[in-house]
């Protein structure tokens, strides 16, 4: 690996997150650039530690398929999810989020990650949930290089540098600048007036299909 300059590591990084799409099911898109020149960046890993609320999850079935084709790479704390379970009986979750070099800037990283937003309470008078996402943690690690402790903070990450591989590393916390504090995730929510409402044409809706089922089960099944 290539060490960085101590001095060019001293600028800051400038990261950006944006959640992409609309409705439960989003992108969250990282993007690092570091304060460094190119061939400086060269050799370190550069990865995001998001603290994901209890509004918003990552599925580990869908993040394991995304790992397998070499898509996603990231590591979830704690690595079982309640994927069913609504916001309020939920917990946060934290993330470390491998970042891949972005071939348009030698010196900048990307990568994006599907999340998803819990079911909600209904609320009395909106129609939205408000769940904020705040700024990562942004961790670089240089192999074979001893950094400066006047411009890197050793991290407390048990993580390996890819996660492609399993050996361990120093990871290092990044000094940033931010382009947004934070991101907004805007989830719908039923109205609490609309209860009854609802029951009424779940029933019936589950009432009209299971007699549709029965009656094919009678007119074409084998007893």
């Amino acid at each position: 690996c290539v060490a960085v300059d101590v001095q060019a590591a001293c600028h800051e990084a400038t990261f950006t997150q944006e959640l992409l799409k609309e409705g439960f099911h989003r992108d969250l898109l990282v993007k690092v650039e570091l304060g460094v020149a190119g061939e400086d960046a060269e050799g370190c890993a550069v990865a995001a530690r998001i603290h994901l609320p209890p509004g918003i999850f990552v599925d580990p079935y869908e993040l394991a398929s995304l790992q397998q084709h070499n898509v996603t790479q990231a590591v979830l704390i704690p690595d079982v999810i309640d994927v069913e379970a609504p916001e309020y009986l939920a917990t946060g979750l934290l993330v470390l989020l491998y970042l891949e070099p972005d071939p348009r800037c030698s010196h900048c990283f990307r990568a994006a990650l599907p999340v998803h937003g819990r079911y909600h309470r209904p609320a009395e008078d909106v129609e939205e949930a408000l769940v904020v996402l705040k700024s990562p943690e942004v961790l670089v690690c240089c192999c074979d290089n001893h950094l400066s402790a006047e411009c890197w903070k050793p991290a407390e990450v048990e993580s390996p540098c890819s996660g492609r591989t399993s050996s361990p590393c120093q990871w290092y916390s990044v000094r940033h600048k931010l382009v947004y504090e934070e991101s907004i995730l805007k989830i719908p929510v039923g109205l609490r007036q609309h209860s009854s409402l609802v029951c009424v044409v779940t029933l019936l809706v589950t009432a009209l299909c299971s007699s549709l089922i029965l009656r094919a089960a009678c007119k074409y099944g084998h007893w």
